[in-house]
């Protein structure tokens, strides 16, 4: 299921094919999206069916980069994932118009041991990230993952932020946050047209910036009653092209019957870290472990 953008879908398709006793993987990437579908979790069990939610890149890899780190050490308690894309990423309007469409309402995120509401685009963070993006800002940003990172794992917080390249983009979404009147946001005409100015922009930036993507996770705690932390890279020249892989890596354990766990599932309570390593290995997409 790749309809999006996601706020605006149901959880119909996954309920049809629960009913039709037909395996599902979606690429959805809204918070709200995300809750609906897991609620299916009893059902699809009792149908034998595997359901996966938020493949892709980020939510997706992003999820199994983050399982990976937790599993390093004794204990976790805090999960930071950063990612940031370059330009339109490669995938149209999408990367726009799914930035515009977070920054509608503040969210809750997990910040010790409570939830906290946090606003959209705020509290700069400079990360960095492999070559050649080295140090970018990066802001709040609502994705699934700080939902269901905190069912998936026992911690204390779970961050996640979000930029492009080049930065002044970011400066724009920034006034786009925290200027433009909330109408604009919730209104879809008004993510239209913001998407579709955005993208002509980026027809120009592409050019010199490129397409790709960075993702950085950071899993801090403890290992041998020390502290500790756990991080892992991954980096790609396109962004729309290792979503593929993250959707397409899942997509062939599925139809292989590699992966078959009956119920409804975000990636990192369904994709073990071997497979995960093992199929994006095999399409030539590397993880860069990070040394605490």
């Amino acid at each position: 299921h790749c309809a999006g953008p996601f706020l605006y879908r149901d959880a119909t398709v996954l309920n049809t094919c629960i009913e039709q006793g037909v395996n599902y993987l979606d690429v959805s990437d809204n918070r709200a999206f995300t809750r609906k579908a897991l609620a299916f979790r009893e059902q699809a069990t009792a149908a034998g069916v595997t359901a996966i939610v938020n493949s892709g890149i980020f939510p997706g890899i992003s999820n199994s980069m983050v399982r990976h780190d937790v599993e390093q050490l004794d204990v976790a308690e805090r999960i930071h994932l950063s990612y940031v894309v370059a330009g339109s990423g490669g995938a149209g309007v999408t990367v726009m118009r799914t930035t515009f469409l977070g920054l509608q309402e503040p969210f809750e995120a997990w910040i010790d041991n409570q939830w906290q509401t946090v606003k959209p685009y705020s509290v700069r963070e400079t990360i960095q990230f492999p070559a050649p993006y080295g140090k970018a800002g990066v802001y709040w940003f609502d994705m699934p993952e700080a939902l269901t990172l905190v069912d998936s794992f026992p911690v204390n917080t779970v961050i996640t932020k979000f930029g492009s390249v080049p930065d002044f983009y970011n400066h724009l979404t920034w006034i786009a946050a925290h200027i433009f009147p909330s109408s604009w946001l919730k209104n879809p005409a008004g993510i239209e047209f913001l998407s579709h100015v955005s993208h002509i922009m980026t027809d120009v930036s592409d050019r010199i910036s490129g397409v790709g993507v960075a993702i950085r996770s950071e899993v801090t705690g403890y290992k041998d009653g020390k502290s500790a932390r756990a991080g892992s890279t991954l980096v790609h020249q396109n962004t729309a092209v290792a979503a593929g892989v993250g959707t397409g890596s899942i997509a062939e354990l599925m139809l292989t019957g590699q992966l078959n766990k009956p119920g409804v599932w975000p990636v990192e309570q369904a994709l073990s870290t071997p497979l995960f390593e093992q199929t994006i290995q095999s399409r030539g997409l590397e993880i860069n472990t990070v040394e605490g």
